[in-house]
């Protein structure tokens, strides 16, 4: 899908006007141009309590293409599973907000707006495919340059999510970064590590303005 461009955004993100702590902003609104810039100023929007909060954690998850550690196991799963890209996009954001899932934060604002994002060619999916091509896991986020801000994933298969992450970063390439806002011991099992908010902040300026992934350039 070809990306659009989009016009200013009338929100300002400036981080140096930002707190010591994750959360940095409340309010301004979800439109495109707010939500692209956002990102490539290093925060991201979370809702909190019917409050559109705007964060940029003080440890910021990250995953260098080349960190990513595929276990025996992982790569059985990749063999077993077939992956699709940006099929069944809003399959995977609904799948993602399932209110059951412990710590469900996407709300309908939320799904709203990168729904409109992947019609406008900035917001993608990775789809995880049984044998029959059923939906079984799946990740999406934002493409900003070469920037892949990683929203959410799921699974309903054992290794579906974490055969996804492994589709993606075969799309990013060694060239760019996934964000995955936040690290927990299941992401660092993959790879991921945490930056100072400072330092990856300084390495996105340039990310953001260089060629996305050919497939969604």
């Amino acid at each position: 899908m070809r990306r659009r461009q989009l016009p200013p955004s009338q929100w300002l993100f400036d981080p140096s006007e930002w707190p010591g702590e994750d959360c940095v902003a409340a309010g301004a609104d979800l439109d495109p141009s707010t939500l692209i810039e956002a990102y490539r100023h290093g925060a991201f929007p979370m809702p909190h309590e019917g409050e559109l909060l705007w964060w940029s954690p003080m440890r910021r998850g990250v995953l260098v293409p080349a960190d990513l550690r595929v276990s025996r196991s992982l790569a059985r799963s990749v063999r077993r599973f077939d992956v699709t890209v940006d099929e069944s996009f809003e399959a995977v954001i609904d799948a993602c907000a399932d209110p059951s899932r412990p710590g469900s934060w996407i709300d309908s604002p939320i799904r709203d707006a990168y729904v409109r994002l992947h019609r406008l060619g900035w917001a993608h999916s990775v789809e995880t495919r049984d044998a029959d091509g059923t939906l079984v896991g799946g990740l999406y986020g934002l493409s900003v340059g070469a920037l892949f801000a990683g929203e959410s994933m799921f699974h309903r298969a054992t290794d579906a999510s974490k055969v996804a992450l492994v589709a993606l970063v075969d799309v990013v390439g060694t060239d760019g970064l996934i964000d995955t806002q936040w690290s927990t011991p299941h992401l660092a099992s993959l790879g991921v590590t945490e930056w100072p908010r400072d330092h990856y902040l300084e390495v996105i300026a340039t990310l953001v303005d260089a060629p996305p992934p050919p497939l969604w350039a």
